[in-house]
């Protein structure tokens, strides 16, 4: 079982009694996206926390996404809602990595592949992103690691 799971359950018991809709809602949303990850596949399991950060960390894009497209499309109030959606997201997600830790991180990596230009970015994510999983959007990492391997 995962404690993070159970923190999520028990967060979700306050909210509903503190009456918090914020938190009620995109708690609920995010037990769903896990009870949903834990029955894709063959055969039903239990998600170790490891798994369920990385369906949070899903959750949390798909909510800075959205709230970007509202922004974009001049709707306020829908993107706020998303973003108050992805704060609440983040609180159970490890802190992210600052720009210099990835890139320090980075550059660890690339001196532990042995990597030399652009084509050797798949051996350098390979290294990398084990060591950020979770600190950091997929994205993010790429572009560092094609500076690092541009410049």
């Amino acid at each position: 079982m995962s404690a993070l799971k159970d923190k999520l359950k028990a967060d979700l018991t306050t909210a509903m009694k503190a009456r918090d809709e914020l938190r009620t809602r995109t708690i609920r949303m995010a037990l769903a996206a896990v009870s949903t990850e834990e029955v894709a596949g063959k055969e039903a399991r239990q998600l170790s926390d490891d798994e369920v950060v990385k369906v949070l960390t899903k959750e949390a894009k798909k909510r800075r996404e959205a709230a970007e497209a509202f922004a974009g499309a001049g709707r306020a109030e829908q993107a706020r809602a998303e973003q108050d959606e992805q704060g609440v997201l983040e609180e159970y997600l490890p802190a992210q990595l600052s720009d210099e830790e990835l890139d320090r991180l980075v550059q660890e990596a690339i001196a532990e592949s042995g990597a030399e230009g652009p084509k050797a970015m798949g051996q350098v994510m390979k290294v990398l992103n084990p060591k950020v999983a979770g600190r950091a959007e997929g994205g993010r990492v790429a572009q560092a690691v094609r500076a690092h391997l541009a410049g």
